[in-house]
Protein backbone atom coordinates (compact mmCIF):
# COMPACT_ATOMS: atom_id res chain seq x y z
CA UNK A 1 0.00 0.00 0.00
CA UNK A 2 1.20 3.12 -0.72
CA UNK A 3 0.68 6.52 1.20
CA UNK A 4 0.86 10.17 0.91
CA UNK A 5 3.34 12.17 3.29
CA UNK A 6 2.51 16.16 2.68
CA UNK A 7 4.37 18.81 3.69
CA UNK A 8 5.54 22.83 3.28
CA UNK A 9 9.32 21.29 3.95
CA UNK A 10 10.60 24.78 4.34
CA UNK A 11 12.93 22.76 5.60
CA UNK A 12 12.59 19.24 5.64
CA UNK A 13 13.85 18.89 9.30
CA UNK A 14 14.82 15.43 11.37
CA UNK A 15 11.61 15.37 12.21
CA UNK A 16 9.70 15.24 9.19
CA UNK A 17 12.48 12.50 8.36
CA UNK A 18 11.42 10.23 11.63
CA UNK A 19 8.02 10.51 10.02
CA UNK A 20 9.06 9.05 6.93
CA UNK A 21 11.17 6.50 8.35
CA UNK A 22 8.33 5.16 10.30
CA UNK A 23 5.66 5.78 7.95
CA UNK A 24 8.25 3.24 5.58
CA UNK A 25 7.44 0.52 7.85
CA UNK A 26 4.00 0.67 7.76
CA UNK A 27 3.40 1.41 4.14
CA UNK A 28 4.69 -0.26 0.83
CA UNK A 29 5.84 3.07 -0.60
CA UNK A 30 5.80 6.97 0.45
CA UNK A 31 4.94 9.51 -1.76
CA UNK A 32 6.82 12.46 -0.06
CA UNK A 33 4.14 15.37 -1.44
CA UNK A 34 5.55 18.42 -0.97
CA UNK A 35 3.20 21.85 -1.59
CA UNK A 36 3.44 24.99 -2.81
CA UNK A 37 2.32 26.61 -0.40
CA UNK A 38 2.95 30.18 -1.13
CA UNK A 39 0.45 31.59 1.88
CA UNK A 40 3.35 30.28 4.27
CA UNK A 41 5.96 33.08 2.35
CA UNK A 42 8.21 29.70 1.81
CA UNK A 43 12.24 30.53 1.88
CA UNK A 44 12.87 27.83 -0.39
CA UNK A 45 11.16 27.60 -3.81
CA UNK A 46 9.23 24.15 -4.03
CA UNK A 47 11.80 23.21 -6.37
CA UNK A 48 14.51 23.36 -4.12
CA UNK A 49 12.55 21.82 -1.41
CA UNK A 50 11.87 19.11 -3.18
CA UNK A 51 15.59 18.82 -4.06
CA UNK A 52 16.49 19.12 -0.49
CA UNK A 53 13.59 16.68 0.38
CA UNK A 54 15.45 13.84 -2.08
CA UNK A 55 18.67 14.78 -1.19
CA UNK A 56 17.80 13.46 2.48
CA UNK A 57 15.65 10.33 1.55
CA UNK A 58 17.94 9.14 -1.34
CA UNK A 59 18.99 5.98 0.79
CA UNK A 60 15.67 5.29 1.99
CA UNK A 61 13.80 2.76 -0.28
CA UNK A 62 10.69 2.98 -1.47
CA UNK A 63 10.87 7.17 -1.10
CA UNK A 64 9.12 9.41 -3.84
CA UNK A 65 9.09 12.78 -3.81
CA UNK A 66 6.94 15.05 -5.70
CA UNK A 67 5.72 18.88 -5.76
CA UNK A 68 1.73 19.51 -5.91
CA UNK A 69 -0.04 22.02 -6.50
CA UNK A 70 -3.74 21.17 -5.86
CA UNK A 71 -5.98 19.66 -3.34
CA UNK A 72 -4.79 17.15 -0.83
CA UNK A 73 -7.01 14.56 -1.71
CA UNK A 74 -6.91 15.27 -5.99
CA UNK A 75 -2.72 14.52 -5.69
CA UNK A 76 -3.55 11.01 -3.87
CA UNK A 77 -6.09 9.79 -6.44
CA UNK A 78 -3.32 10.88 -9.00
CA UNK A 79 -0.78 8.95 -7.08
CA UNK A 80 -3.38 6.20 -6.80
CA UNK A 81 -3.12 6.73 -3.20
CA UNK A 82 -5.99 7.04 -0.82
CA UNK A 83 -4.09 6.93 2.84
CA UNK A 84 -2.43 11.18 3.65
CA UNK A 85 0.13 9.93 6.66
CA UNK A 86 0.87 12.96 9.11
CA UNK A 87 2.90 12.84 12.19
CA UNK A 88 2.05 14.49 15.19
CA UNK A 89 4.14 16.76 17.53
CA UNK A 90 2.66 17.66 20.51
CA UNK A 91 -0.85 17.98 21.13
CA UNK A 92 -1.41 21.69 19.45
CA UNK A 93 -1.09 19.69 16.68
CA UNK A 94 -4.33 17.43 16.88
CA UNK A 95 -6.95 19.94 16.08
CA UNK A 96 -5.56 21.12 13.26
CA UNK A 97 -4.49 18.02 11.74
CA UNK A 98 -8.33 16.31 12.94
CA UNK A 99 -9.99 19.47 10.97
CA UNK A 100 -7.53 18.64 7.95
CA UNK A 101 -8.39 14.97 8.05
CA UNK A 102 -12.06 15.92 8.23
CA UNK A 103 -11.95 18.21 5.39
CA UNK A 104 -10.57 15.98 3.49
CA UNK A 105 -12.73 13.15 4.30
CA UNK A 106 -15.71 15.24 3.41
CA UNK A 107 -13.87 15.81 0.08
CA UNK A 108 -13.39 11.91 -1.07
CA UNK A 109 -14.68 9.91 1.92
CA UNK A 110 -12.16 6.78 0.59
CA UNK A 111 -9.40 9.29 1.73
CA UNK A 112 -8.17 7.80 5.08
CA UNK A 113 -5.33 9.67 7.48
CA UNK A 114 -3.02 7.91 9.73
CA UNK A 115 -1.35 9.58 12.22
CA UNK A 116 2.00 8.51 13.62
CA UNK A 117 3.65 10.24 17.10
CA UNK A 118 6.60 11.82 16.10
CA UNK A 119 9.75 10.63 18.69
CA UNK A 120 10.36 12.55 22.02
CA UNK A 121 13.37 14.07 20.08
CA UNK A 122 11.42 15.81 17.71
CA UNK A 123 8.27 16.40 19.36
CA UNK A 124 9.29 20.51 19.89
CA UNK A 125 11.17 20.84 16.18
CA UNK A 126 9.27 22.97 13.07
CA UNK A 127 10.70 24.35 10.41
CA UNK A 128 9.73 27.57 11.51
CA UNK A 129 12.22 27.24 14.59
CA UNK A 130 15.14 26.26 12.31
CA UNK A 131 14.27 28.86 9.93
CA UNK A 132 14.43 31.32 12.85
CA UNK A 133 17.60 30.04 14.42
CA UNK A 134 19.23 29.97 11.14
CA UNK A 135 18.17 33.73 9.90
CA UNK A 136 20.63 34.19 13.27
CA UNK A 137 23.55 32.60 11.98
CA UNK A 138 22.60 29.83 14.97
CA UNK A 139 23.72 26.59 14.55
CA UNK A 140 20.76 24.12 13.48
CA UNK A 141 22.93 21.14 12.85
CA UNK A 142 20.85 19.00 15.88
CA UNK A 143 17.30 20.00 13.78
CA UNK A 144 18.27 19.02 9.95
CA UNK A 145 20.46 16.92 7.89
CA UNK A 146 23.78 18.57 7.35
CA UNK A 147 22.69 19.00 3.58
CA UNK A 148 19.89 20.99 4.89
CA UNK A 149 21.79 23.18 7.49
CA UNK A 150 24.77 24.40 4.79
CA UNK A 151 21.72 25.14 2.23
CA UNK A 152 19.27 27.48 5.31
CA UNK A 153 23.37 29.10 5.63
CA UNK A 154 23.91 30.29 2.48
CA UNK A 155 20.42 31.27 2.15
CA UNK A 156 20.30 33.36 5.04
CA UNK A 157 23.93 34.69 3.84
CA UNK A 158 22.43 36.52 0.56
Amino acid sequence: MKAIYPGTFDPVTNGHLDVIKRGLRLFDKLVVAVAENPAKKPVFSVNERIELVKECTKELKNVEVKGFDSLLVDFAKSEDSFVVLRGLRETSDFPNEFQHAVVNRLLDNEVETVFVMTSAENFYLTSSIVKEIASYSGNVNDFVPDFVAKKLQEKFRK
